[in-house]
């Protein structure tokens, strides 16, 4: 089994890699082959594909779109051949119809919406939302089997000024709670998307990671 984690210049490319090297030990999945690239004909031959982001919307639509090929590549693996995709953080926003941080910017329009900043209802609380959150599932997904989620689950790392507000509600595999609700999770079909950071979120991170590799939509 082949992983490809996108390397556009926008992404925690090592520790990601580790954690997912990590979590297939961990899984008895030593024969997966976890390779960071930026060579569009690896990432269309991926067994699976992993999107990282870090920083504004336009910079990493920008980034892709500078390697000649990328955007076709992962249009290919995910959407024509069905491979397993996960979007971390602004990875996961790409998904989106539009990003709306600083300017208007196209997604990928994969799963209908718009990032948007985040208004948390508390004025106490600052933007960036940073820190550890547990998750609330809104709805039954393989990446989050075997998870304790809820006010006593297991929490995840985010760091980030915008969210994604979906179309359909039914998008949404989690929340999080930051002065309201937060999209944490996204997924449809073969693509799945996480606004924290699973290289970052110790235990879940890792299971969550396992099951992305096991998984067969």
């Amino acid at each position: 089994m082949t992983v490809a984690l996108v390397d556009y210049g926008s992404g925690n490319l090592h520790s990601a890699r580790k954690a997912f090297e990590r979590a297939a030990q961990e899984a008895g999945l030593s024969a997966a082959s976890i390779t960071v690239t930026n060579e569009p004909d690896i990432v269309r031959r991926a067994d699976r594909i992993v999107l990282p982001g870090v920083g504004a919307f336009a910079d990493c639509r920008a980034g892709l779109q500078g390697i000649d090929g990328m955007m076709e590549a992962l249009e290919e693996g995910a959407r024509e051949r069905g491979r397993p995709f996960l979007g971390i953080c602004v990875g996961m926003q790409l998904l989106a119809t539009r990003g709306l941080e600083h300017e208007t910017t196209p997604g990928f329009d994969w799963i209908g919406g718009e990032v948007v900043q985040i208004q948390p209802n508390d004025a106490a609380l600052k933007v960036p939302h940073m820190g550890w959150n547990t998750l609330a599932r809104r709805r039954v997904h393989p990446l989050l089997d075997g998870l304790t989620l809820g006010p006593s689950g297991l929490h995840a790392y985010f760091v980030h000024s915008y969210c994604f507000r979906a179309d359909d509600p039914a998008a949404i595999v989690a929340e999080s709670d930051y002065g309201g609700p937060l999209t944490a999770m996204i997924g449809r079909d073969n693509i799945a998307g996480v606004q924290f950071h699973p290289e970052k979120s110790q235990t879940l991170g890792l299971k969550l990671i396992a099951n992305f590799l096991r998984w067969s939509p």
